[in-house]
This record gives C-alpha cells, structure tokens and sequence, in this order.
C-alpha cells in the first residue's frame, strides 16, 4: 500500500500517538467494563480501551521515558501486555485504570532499569540539538488531511522510513537491515522526522481551526 493511502484510509492509530495526537479522555463505554471484553478478542474493545487509557498511560510513561521515540514504543508494548493479561483483571480488586496504570509504571521503570545498565555513549540520538516538542498538537483539530499535509512536507526518505515503521511495523532493527542505514541513523531520521511532523501540524492545525 502507498503510504499516502496508509494515511487517508488505514488504521493510523500508532502514527498519531508518535505525533502527539491523543484521545480524549472521555469515556467512551460509559459504565461498561472493557477489559472483560478484550479478554474474550474483542478488537472493537481493545481500541476503545486505547482510546480511553491511552492518555493515561502516555502521561504515566512520560514522566520515566523522555525519549519520544521509547516512549511511543514502550506506550505499545503496554497495550500489548494488557491484551494478553485482560483475563487476569478482577473488577472487584481495583478499577481498569488502575490495573493498566501498573503496568505502564512496570514497563517504565523496566525501561529505566534497562538503560541504567547500558554503557552511557554519547550518540546521535540523544544530542541535546534534537529538542522535543514542547507542546504536542490537539487530537480533536487534527484530520487525515491535515496529517498528510505536514508529512508530505518531510524528505523523502524520512517518508520512506514512516511507512516501513508505522505501516509495515518494521521495528527499528529490521529497518536498518532492510534499508542498510545505521541503526543510530534509522532513529534520529525517525525522531527528527516526528518534531518536525509535530510543528507542521501545529503550525497547520492553527491555520485552519477547529473541524467540524
């Protein structure tokens, strides 16, 4: 699939969350559980759960993970373990929010523990002249069109890297092997290629006002 097409007609749930676009925070099954449903393999209730968690989750992984890039990842990998352990949540010990807030805080300081024993190399990556975006864009403003329009505005090759990453679900690694591009340089493209992403969208979003 051409990755414009990714964009105006497919799942983008992940692109948006790597360009600060976030759900809101409203509940969206009113008082209904939704874990019970997503330990059934109910796809519908595991993007609901997303879209009400999510914020929750982001701002939970943010305050260890200051990397935009882990962050994201980290954020999925919590999703993931929420769908494979679902079952396991009982209503009667504690809400949903607060059985998907441990294992956002878990998967954040397993982060924190795991960098802590890497050897501290200065690298491309972390170069204090690749800020982060201060603010992140309103996910109620912001629409397919929109998004397309501030990634069409990216090199080519920073394009090229999102539709393997975001479309293809090619990890960093594989992305590397797959383009024959340093693994140091696949993620300050991707990173790079996200802050600018976000400030186009900002700047656009801003021009354009709120949809309806």
């Amino acid at each position: 699939m051409h990755f414009k097409d990714f964009v105006f007609f497919s799942d983008i749930s992940r692109l948006k969350m790597a360009l600060g676009i976030m759900p809101g925070t409203e509940n969206l099954g009113g008082d209904e559980l939704i874990l019970p449903l997503v330990a059934k393999g109910d796809q519908q209730a595991m993007k609901r759960c997303i879209q009400q968690y999510g914020p929750v989750v982001w701002s939970i992984i943010n305050r260890r993970i200051h990397h935009r890039l882990d962050a994201e990842e980290t954020c999925q990998e919590v999703f993931t373990e929420v769908w494979r352990k679902a079952g396991s949540y009982d209503s009667a010990k504690s809400r949903e929010s607060t059985f998907i807030g441990l294992i956002a805080r878990r998967r954040s300081i397993d982060w924190q523990r795991k960098q802590s024993r890497l050897p501290q190399l200065s690298n491309l990556e972390s170069s204090p002249d690749i800020p982060l975006a201060s603010s992140p864009p309103p996910g109620a403003n912001i629409d397919r069109k929109m998004i397309w329009e501030a990634l069409s505005s990216l090199p080519e090759q920073t394009r090229e890297l999102f539709a393997l990453h975001f479309e293809k679900g090619m990890t960093h690694e594989e992305i590397s092997d797959h383009a024959k591009i340093p693994l140091g340089t696949v993620k300050t493209q991707l990173r790079r290629g996200l802050i600018k992403a976000r400030r186009l969208l900002k700047d656009i979003s801003g021009k354009e006002g709120p949809k309806s």
